[in-house]
Parts: C-alpha cells; sequence; structure tokens
C-alpha cells in the first residue's frame, strides 16, 4: 500500500515535471480570445502531465481541477488540482506563479504541494507531519503585534460585483488602520506559504476554493492558526478563513469578522 509520505514525493516529481509546461505568449495578449486560449493552454498542458501521474500513483483515486469549485468533497480519494495558480501572472510573463496539488480523503486534506519554479521553492505538507520548504521544515510568524504585521489577501477570481468589491475593499482599508502593510496580490497560494515560511504574518480571503486547499494545509502544517470567521477551524466547506501567526490571529479575526457577515 502507497504510504502518505510516497504520494507525496510522487505528486512533487509530478508537479515539478508538469511545471515545465508553462509559458507566456511571444506577445502579451490583447484580446479576450487570445487571452483565455493562452490561460486555457498553460491548464490543458500541466493537466496532461499530472493526471495519469497521480490517478496512477493511487488506484481508485479521483481528479477535479476546478479551481473555483467550493463546498463539500465527495467520498473517496480525491487529487485537487490548480493546475496554474496565477496563471495570468504567467501569461504576462510575470514571475509569481505556482502549480498546486492536494490530496483530499473523505473531506479531510491529506497531503500537499505547491511548487513556484521561478523562485525555486517547493512547498509540501503531510496532515499531522509539519510543513517544508525544499525539504526543510518551516513555521509560521512568532510575532504578537499587529501593528508590525506584514498582512496580506488577493483576489480568489474574477468578481465585479459591487458589494463583493465593497466588502473586500473595506476589509484593506480596516487592516491598513491597523497593520504595518496589506499586500492585495495573487495568486493566494503563494501568500499562503509566504505565512508558512514566516515571511508573511497572515492572509484572509471570504472565500473558500478547491485551489487553496494545498497552501491552507500548508500553512496550518506551518503551526499557523486557520480559521473561519467564526473562529472553527477551517475545513474544506468553511466559507472562507484566515490563516495567521497564532500570536495575531484574535486581532485579526475581531477586525476581519464583521465584514464576513456583510456577504
Amino acid at each position: 500500500m502507497t504510504t502518505e509520505q510516497q504520494l507525496l514525493t510522487i505528486a512533487t516529481t509530478a508537479v515539478r515535471t508538469a511545471s515545465q509546461q508553462v509559458t507566456a505568449p511571444e506577445k502579451t495578449p490583447t484580446s479576450t480570445a487570445e487571452l483565455f486560449a493562452a490561460l486555457r493552454s498553460n491548464d490543458e498542458a500541466v493537466s496532461v502531465v499530472l493526471r495519469p501521474f497521480l490517478l496512477e500513483a493511487l488506484p481508485g483515486s479521483q481528479w477535479t481541477s476546478d479551481e473555483h469549485g467550493s463546498g463539500p468533497m465527495p467520498a473517496g480519494d480525491w487529487w485537487v488540482v490548480d493546475p496554474v495558480g496565477g496563471n495570468m501572472n504567467a501569461v504576462q510573463g510575470m514571475p509569481d506563479w505556482n502549480v498546486g496539488v492536494s490530496l483530499v480523503r473523505d473531506g479531510e486534506p491529506v497531503l500537499a504541494v505547491l511548487y513556484a519554479p521561478v523562485a525555486g521553492e517547493m512547498f509540501t505538507a503531510v496532515a499531522g507531519a509539519g510543513a517544508r520548504l525544499n525539504d526543510a521544515p518551516v513555521r509560521a510568524s512568532a510575532k504578537t503585534d499587529l501593528g508590525l504585521a506584514l498582512t496580506g489577501t488577493g483576489q480568489a477570481r474574477p468578481d465585479r460585483e459591487e458589494a463583493n468589491a465593497q466588502r473586500v475593499g473595506g476589509a484593506v482599508a480596516a487592516m491598513m488602520q491597523h497593520a504595518l502593510y496589506v499586500r492585495n496580490s495573487v495568486p493566494v497560494g503563494h501568500q499562503l506559504t509566504q505565512v508558512a515560511a514566516g515571511r508573511m504574518d497572515l492572509h484572509w480571503q471570504f472565500d473558500n476554493l478547491r485551489s487553496h486547499i494545498a497552501p491552507v494545509l500548508i500553512a496550518r502544517e506551518s503551526g499557523a492558526t486557520v480559521t473561519d470567521y467564526d473562529g472553527k477551524p477551517w475545513d474544506v466547506t468553511s466559507n472562507g478563513y484566515l490563516a495567521a501567526a497564532p500570536g495575531l490571529h484574535a486581532a485579526a479575526l475581531g477586525l476581519l469578522a464583521p465584514f464576513a457577515q456583510t456577504k
């Protein structure tokens, strides 16, 4: 029987290999058709490599690359894949993109891999066994003063709804009045792994998408406190989440929770 650690090794190799398929067009796309063709090409190229690797490694497992999906997961073993986190960045020729994979078993995340090729950083985690960066253990920040914190959020998916924009903007404005800095950038997985590495102090989202499962597990296994806005432990069905250094979580939750209720 293949162990979680063996599966992690296979997934790490698969992600590293698949990431080599990501490309940027010679010219930056300027039309809807060009842009979405480039985005789709990267997603498909990565998925073609990952899918057989992962499904063969765990017979009977299933696959989903619906990175914008949310809610409960079906029973059984599911490989949840974000083929190119920050795909827009990759297509635009920017360096901050990644490939993410998690294994969810009966609704519970079991392992996670997130690889940022340009930075040469491979983040991994197995539930209950801690998080690692390039095979070295990582820990969340030890800060306790929100006024010294590097915080962040990011647009989980395209959304032009006015009410949501007001809610997100209000939360950013509130955090700017209490934290030292607030980053607003994508991909979400990049910020969550920076929380895991102790480089950023917290990250929040009012969405909880399939593509977030891998980096959230990595952040949680690093020792970050990860909850929904009622303070309950995060799971794949949560409506949103805050991943924070333990010494900052309570203050940040108190600041952000009112915005989570205004959807």
